[in-house]
């Protein structure tokens, strides 16, 4: 096995907490695998390794992500995600199925879905716009985590007052969908849209509240006035 991964994983093992380990199901209606490391001790483990990541090639790189994310471990999909987000710069078209893949195969909980969505696929489609249609497809399936990745994905470059259209496009399709945690996650897409662009997602809002569910609805409305927020509550 490849060296790097046995180092990651005896780091992990060694800086395991029974008490953290309990305490992080709590976070997540399904069960998930953890070892029970704080994550703040599982970036600081990921870092030892960044010398090592940036003078791999990309395939290398991707290789061992793939090992990470196939341990079904969240913490070694959070070091996987650190590592692709890591070599951004070398992103290219054809990458977008390996993302894709890891998705469909491995997220099985809305933590591993918002790293991988926030920071690598983010990033990528920020290089590369024409894969904001490819979102809009996944926000159609059937796969929770598809559709939760499709909004999450856009909450860095909507901080940076980017995609509005497609933000909407994407709150469009995902508008009546049942599932919680896609709600929360279209519901903070437009909450960070905000940021940049209160007016546009206030009125957003307004024309939807009625048929929008109201968990959706508090999070677009968080970081808004309270006026605003008094007027989008109101029946």
């Amino acid at each position: 096995m490849n060296i790097i991964i046995v180092k990651i994983r005896q780091e992990l093992k060694q800086n395991s907490d029974p008490h953290t380990k309990v305490t992080g199901q709590r976070f997540f209606k399904e069960k998930v695998n953890i070892y029970g490391v704080k994550t703040a001790i599982v970036t600081k483990i990921a870092k030892a390794f960044d010398k090592d990541i940036v003078a791999k090639d990309k395939q290398s790189v991707f290789d061992l992500c793939e090992v990470l994310w196939q341990s079904g471990y969240m913490e070694e999909s959070f070091i996987a995600c650190h590592f692709s987000f890591l070599i951004r710069e070398h992103y290219e078209p054809a990458d977008f199925k390996v993302f894709e893949k890891w998705v469909e195969n491995y997220v099985s909980n809305w933590a591993s879905c918002d790293t991988l969505g926030n920071h690598t696929i983010g990033s990528f489609v920020e290089m590369y716009p024409k894969y904001l249609e490819n979102l809009k497809k996944w926000a159609k399936l059937e796969n929770r985590w598809m559709r939760r990745v499709a909004a999450v994905s856009l909450i860095l470059p909507a901080r940076r007052g980017k995609f509005l259209n497609d933000i909407f496009e994407i709150a469009d399709i995902l508008l009546l969908d049942e599932d919680d945690l896609v709600q929360k996650g279209y519901g903070w897409m437009l909450k960070t849209a905000s940021e940049s662009h209160q007016k546009e997602v206030f009125d957003y809002v307004m024309k939807n509240k009625t048929i929008m569910p109201r968990r959706a609805l508090r999070y677009a409305i968080e970081k808004m006035p309270k006026v605003f927020k008094v007027k989008a509550m109101t029946k």
